[in-house]
């Protein structure tokens, strides 16, 4: 989860913040439901304030960092060592032109396989949020949806978090 963080969401329009953070927070619930690990990052916490609580990610100890990229503040194993248990990252947050592009040009760099989520990262100005995601699945990353991130977890119906996934998604519908 690249920067969402306090002072920076006013900065976007109210359609837009309110859709991210809907659906950041959904990936982290159904991260938590199917045992993904979630690593968050903050830029300029001292003037950007820190990751907003809606989140509900306050538990994680969350890296400040002054480049625009999250990698090297990640330490993360290489995709390639035995010791990565998951060579696959999502990636969501903002800005996707600055912070989340250059996060994601990194981790595809060092070999992992990125999927980015394209409602749930944003950048203020439409246009941004265009180029990057085509940028980014020009460079390798896959693009797709929160749900769909999140049904590839899942993996079949039929189980009991498949049933609590079907109660969210029903949940989050009649709120829309």
């Amino acid at each position: 989860m690249v920067d969402m963080q306090e002072k920076l969401l006013p900065a976007f329009k109210d359609k837009v913040r309110e859709g991210l953070i809907a659906n950041c927070q959904l990936l982290i619930e159904m991260a938590r439901l199917f045992a993904v690990p979630i690593s968050a990052t903050e830029q300029y916490p001292q003037g950007l304030g820190p990751t907003i609580t809606e989140l509900g990610i306050a538990d994680l100890e969350i890296p400040a960092k002054t480049e625009f990229s999250s990698w090297p503040c990640l330490n993360w194993p290489s995709p390639f060592n035995d010791e990565c248990e998951r060579p696959r990252i999502i990636v969501a947050g903002i800005e996707a032109h600055v912070c989340v592009m250059q996060t994601v040009l990194d981790l595809l760099a060092q070999g992992y396989r990125v999927y980015i989520p394209v409602d749930a990262i944003a950048s203020r100005f439409k246009l941004d949020w265009k180029i990057a995601v085509e940028r980014l699945a020009l460079s390798g990353a896959i693009i797709t949806t929160t749900e769909s991130v999140i049904f590839e977890w899942c993996g079949a119906a039929g189980t009991p978090e498949f049933k609590q996934l079907s109660q969210r998604l029903k949940a989050r519908a009649t709120s829309k």
